[in-house]
């Protein structure tokens, strides 16, 4: 038995848009019965990308961008919320909504924690990533945003498989939670309580930054080693690059840190930081020894 899921790592994915692009290519102004009506050439994002810019000044200003399509839910709460048999879920795993029996059915949108069911007004029915079920059946390996991504972003393939690149990667995969994808993405992740089969790699986690100068010259302070420690020990080591500047990644959301910074010439510094998005702590002053 098959059952499709998706890995999308976004460590790699450089937000190009080709996955969208893909899906609107593929689904705009095409009709596939009995799987899905044509896609709206506006207000629907079957793959939605999520951004979260990260600013910090004299460090970085860098964008994380997070792919967003159905989750494909084992126990999906838009089937919960259908009448009459409009959303089922196929022995693959694929979740699909019936564009005839879904018709009137706005409920269905309403449902979904993650606000990937779209309403197309002028057919009065929910509609959603399908996984592009319709060429899967025709033979086809992977859905069409997989095969646009030139950074090799997505991994589809077959759960029930152990022995698949997408098995081996779900043991570390991460689920993301509502409020990532209707909210914050720094938010923490979710738990698997609807049985997800879409999960991610490499979501974005706080940043903890600054800038470190040498209290006697003014200058720069290069080579000073940062080390972030949290409640179960080193969560993150860095050092300070040419301009002074660290900056650590992948931490918890809500967690309580201490950033300590060490120079051989010069006193160590130790701050607290509570973690509740990105920390800029600015311009840091060393004294020496």
């Amino acid at each position: 038995m098959t059952h499709y899921g998706m890995i999308i790592d976004v460590g790699r994915c450089v937000g190009c848009y080709n996955c969208f692009i893909a899906c609107k290519d593929e689904f705009w102004d095409n009709d596939y019965p009995p799987y899905s009506r044509a896609q709206p050439d506006r207000g629907q994002y079957w793959i939605r990308l999520k951004e979260k810019e990260r600013n910090f000044p004299q460090i970085v200003v860098r964008t994380d961008f997070v792919p967003i399509p159905c989750m494909h839910c084992r126990d999906p709460p838009c089937l919960k919320a259908a009448r009459d048999g409009a959303v089922y879920v196929r022995e693959d795993g694929i979740v699909m909504i019936d564009p005839e029996k879904s018709r009137g059915q706005r409920q269905i949108v309403d449902s979904c924690p993650y606000g990937v069911i779209y309403w197309n007004e002028e057919l009065q029915i929910p509609q959603k990533c399908t996984f592009c079920a319709h060429l899967l059946d025709q033979g086809r390996k992977r859905p069409r945003c997989v095969e646009a991504c030139p950074a090799d972003a997505m991994v589809f393939g077959d759960l029930d498989d152990p022995d698949s690149e997408l098995s081996k990667l779900w043991r570390s995969a991460e689920v993301l939670s509502p409020e990532q994808a209707k909210g914050d993405l720094l938010a923490p992740p979710g738990s698997d309580e609807h049985g997800v089969s879409v999960k991610y790699l490499r979501l974005p986690k706080p940043i903890v930054g600054g800038s470190v100068i040498f209290g006697d010259t003014g200058e720069c302070a290069e080579g000073v080693r940062v080390t972030v420690r949290g409640g179960d020990g080193v969560a993150a080591e860095t050092v300070t690059n040419a301009f002074g500047d660290f900056m650590v990644e992948g931490l918890r959301m809500g967690g309580k840190y201490v950033v300590r910074l060490e120079h051989p010439d010069y006193q160590p510094k130790e701050l607290e930081v509570t973690v509740n998005g990105d920390v800029n702590l600015g311009e840091v002053r060393l004294d020496r020894r």
